[in-house]
């Protein structure tokens, strides 16, 4: 089976030719004008393909028009709705140090110079600068780490590991 990854919304209406204004993931403008085509769930874990007919910069949108839709009505019936690619479409993509969040999400935090157990990740954010890691420590406080290379110079998908340089008041 399938799974598909959210990878921005359709927010609006364009024009009146069909075309919608899309909401997309922060820094993923050139991956969302590369694809043919993205799918919106349609019932629960099903899903319409939705073909790409062209896609174009607005300021923080995007505007794109979809094969076989073709006024406001049409485009109105998925307002709101997410749009979705196959999570194999999102791994071609990745470049080397970038992971999807559920994977990160659940793994333990450790400190790379004595290996001690630190807590574990429970969410993934972005302040505008950076990505934050949201830890949970042992003392059940929850901690944001930058996720740079310098704090988090290693992340061991295998063995479920994230390894941090563990610098004075970093998870106080």
């Amino acid at each position: 089976m399938t799974k598909y990854i959210s990878v921005g919304k359709i927010l609006n209406f364009h024009g009146i030719k069909g075309e919608a204004k899309i909401g997309y993931s922060k820094n993923k403008q050139d991956f969302f004008l590369s694809l043919d085509a993205v799918y919106v769930e349609k019932n629960k874990g099903e899903y319409q393909e939705l073909k790409i007919v062209s896609a174009r910069p607005n300021k923080n949108f995007l505007i794109v028009k979809f094969e076989k839709i073709d006024s406001i009505n049409d485009i109105l019936n998925y307002k709101g709705r997410l749009l979705f690619v196959p999570e194999t479409t999102i791994r071609e993509n990745l470049d080397e140090d970038e992971f999807l969040i559920d994977e990160l999400v659940g793994m333990g935090v450790i400190d790379k110079e004595n290996n001690n157990n630190l807590g574990f990740v429970i969410g993934v954010s972005n302040n505008g600068a950076t990505d934050l890691l949201s830890v949970k420590t042992k003392t059940k406080h929850v901690c944001l780490i930058p996720f740079v290379k310098a704090i988090v110079p290693d992340v061991d998908l295998k063995n479920k590991k994230i390894y941090i340089n563990n610098i004075e008041g970093l998870l106080e």
